[in-house]
Protein backbone atom coordinates (compact mmCIF):
# COMPACT_ATOMS: atom_id res chain seq x y z
CA UNK A 1 0.00 0.00 0.00
CA UNK A 2 2.87 2.09 0.74
CA UNK A 3 3.87 1.71 -2.78
CA UNK A 4 1.14 3.01 -4.16
CA UNK A 5 0.98 5.88 -2.37
CA UNK A 6 4.51 7.01 -3.07
CA UNK A 7 3.50 6.35 -6.51
CA UNK A 8 0.18 8.51 -6.43
CA UNK A 9 2.19 11.29 -5.17
CA UNK A 10 5.02 11.19 -8.06
CA UNK A 11 2.62 11.38 -10.35
CA UNK A 12 0.65 14.25 -8.80
CA UNK A 13 3.82 15.99 -8.31
CA UNK A 14 4.68 15.42 -11.84
CA UNK A 15 1.59 16.51 -13.19
CA UNK A 16 2.31 19.66 -11.15
CA UNK A 17 5.17 20.15 -12.59
CA UNK A 18 4.09 19.81 -15.95
CA UNK A 19 1.75 22.04 -15.62
CA UNK A 20 3.64 24.56 -13.60
CA UNK A 21 6.08 24.72 -15.98
CA UNK A 22 3.54 25.08 -19.28
CA UNK A 23 2.20 28.37 -17.82
CA UNK A 24 6.02 29.55 -16.92
CA UNK A 25 7.14 31.59 -20.18
CA UNK A 26 10.38 33.01 -18.11
CA UNK A 27 11.26 29.31 -17.58
CA UNK A 28 10.76 28.09 -21.26
CA UNK A 29 12.95 30.95 -22.38
CA UNK A 30 16.02 30.47 -20.43
CA UNK A 31 15.56 26.74 -21.33
CA UNK A 32 14.97 25.03 -17.97
CA UNK A 33 14.48 21.71 -17.80
CA UNK A 34 13.08 19.06 -15.47
CA UNK A 35 14.99 16.10 -14.23
CA UNK A 36 13.25 15.05 -11.27
CA UNK A 37 10.45 16.04 -9.22
CA UNK A 38 8.94 14.32 -5.91
CA UNK A 39 7.09 15.59 -2.94
CA UNK A 40 9.13 18.64 -1.33
CA UNK A 41 12.13 17.70 -3.91
CA UNK A 42 12.93 19.11 -7.64
CA UNK A 43 16.03 18.77 -9.82
CA UNK A 44 16.39 21.14 -12.67
CA UNK A 45 18.74 21.92 -15.50
CA UNK A 46 20.12 25.05 -17.51
CA UNK A 47 22.49 25.05 -20.21
CA UNK A 48 24.30 29.02 -19.86
CA UNK A 49 24.11 30.59 -22.94
CA UNK A 50 26.10 33.76 -24.71
CA UNK A 51 22.90 35.73 -24.34
CA UNK A 52 23.00 34.99 -20.28
CA UNK A 53 26.28 37.10 -19.07
CA UNK A 54 26.34 40.05 -17.56
CA UNK A 55 28.84 42.99 -18.07
CA UNK A 56 31.85 41.12 -16.12
CA UNK A 57 31.14 38.41 -18.69
CA UNK A 58 29.95 35.58 -16.39
CA UNK A 59 26.33 34.48 -15.75
CA UNK A 60 24.33 36.91 -14.64
CA UNK A 61 22.52 36.35 -11.04
CA UNK A 62 19.47 37.16 -12.27
CA UNK A 63 19.78 33.75 -14.42
CA UNK A 64 21.13 31.74 -11.54
CA UNK A 65 18.30 32.57 -9.18
CA UNK A 66 15.08 32.24 -11.87
CA UNK A 67 16.75 28.88 -11.80
CA UNK A 68 16.63 28.26 -7.75
CA UNK A 69 13.81 30.16 -7.88
CA UNK A 70 11.84 27.82 -9.99
CA UNK A 71 13.53 24.47 -8.49
CA UNK A 72 12.34 26.10 -5.11
CA UNK A 73 8.62 26.64 -6.56
CA UNK A 74 8.22 22.91 -8.20
CA UNK A 75 9.24 21.31 -4.69
CA UNK A 76 7.38 23.29 -2.51
CA UNK A 77 3.80 23.32 -4.94
CA UNK A 78 4.72 19.31 -5.43
CA UNK A 79 1.78 18.27 -3.26
CA UNK A 80 -0.50 20.30 -5.50
CA UNK A 81 -1.32 23.17 -2.93
CA UNK A 82 -0.60 26.77 -4.33
CA UNK A 83 2.23 27.77 -2.17
CA UNK A 84 3.94 31.00 -2.64
CA UNK A 85 7.26 32.69 -1.74
CA UNK A 86 7.57 34.40 1.48
CA UNK A 87 11.02 35.21 1.47
CA UNK A 88 14.37 34.29 -0.16
CA UNK A 89 18.12 34.79 -0.05
CA UNK A 90 21.07 33.85 -1.90
CA UNK A 91 24.31 33.39 -1.76
CA UNK A 92 26.84 33.73 -5.01
CA UNK A 93 29.66 31.51 -4.45
CA UNK A 94 31.30 30.77 -7.80
CA UNK A 95 30.84 32.03 -11.24
CA UNK A 96 29.17 30.16 -13.70
CA UNK A 97 30.13 30.82 -17.38
CA UNK A 98 28.98 30.33 -20.94
CA UNK A 99 28.54 26.37 -21.74
CA UNK A 100 27.90 25.38 -18.18
CA UNK A 101 25.74 23.04 -17.69
CA UNK A 102 23.54 24.08 -14.30
CA UNK A 103 22.13 21.71 -12.06
CA UNK A 104 19.44 22.91 -9.20
CA UNK A 105 18.37 20.63 -6.40
CA UNK A 106 15.48 21.58 -3.91
CA UNK A 107 15.19 19.84 -1.14
CA UNK A 108 12.19 20.45 1.45
CA UNK A 109 13.93 21.11 5.05
CA UNK A 110 10.84 22.02 7.31
CA UNK A 111 7.13 21.75 6.18
CA UNK A 112 4.86 22.91 9.16
CA UNK A 113 1.46 23.82 8.76
CA UNK A 114 1.23 26.53 5.66
CA UNK A 115 4.76 26.91 6.11
CA UNK A 116 7.96 25.55 4.78
CA UNK A 117 11.81 26.60 4.04
CA UNK A 118 13.67 25.39 0.70
CA UNK A 119 17.62 24.81 0.64
CA UNK A 120 18.54 24.73 -3.30
CA UNK A 121 21.83 24.16 -4.41
CA UNK A 122 23.09 25.11 -7.72
CA UNK A 123 26.15 23.45 -9.17
CA UNK A 124 28.04 23.14 -12.66
CA UNK A 125 29.00 20.14 -14.41
CA UNK A 126 32.10 19.65 -12.22
CA UNK A 127 29.86 19.19 -9.25
CA UNK A 128 31.65 22.69 -7.75
CA UNK A 129 28.75 24.61 -6.18
CA UNK A 130 27.82 27.87 -7.82
CA UNK A 131 24.80 29.22 -5.47
CA UNK A 132 23.11 28.23 -1.99
CA UNK A 133 19.60 29.68 -1.82
CA UNK A 134 16.84 29.37 1.00
CA UNK A 135 13.51 30.08 0.36
CA UNK A 136 10.81 30.20 2.74
CA UNK A 137 7.35 29.19 1.48
CA UNK A 138 3.39 30.25 2.00
CA UNK A 139 1.18 27.30 1.73
CA UNK A 140 -3.01 28.41 0.50
CA UNK A 141 -5.68 25.98 -0.09
CA UNK A 142 -5.85 26.78 -3.97
CA UNK A 143 -4.58 23.89 -5.97
CA UNK A 144 -2.81 24.21 -9.06
CA UNK A 145 -4.27 21.19 -10.90
CA UNK A 146 -8.18 21.44 -10.07
CA UNK A 147 -9.64 17.96 -8.74
CA UNK A 148 -6.33 16.53 -8.15
CA UNK A 149 -5.40 15.28 -3.99
CA UNK A 150 -2.08 13.89 -2.73
CA UNK A 151 -2.29 10.45 -1.12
Amino acid sequence: MKNEVSNKNLTLAQTVAEEMLKQDKHAQSLGIQLKQISPGYSELTLFVKEDMVNGLGICHGGVTFALADTAFALACNSRNQRTLAFNCTITYSAPAHVGDMLTAVAQEQVLNGKTGIYDVVIMNQHLEKIVMFRGVSYRTRQQIVSGLNAG
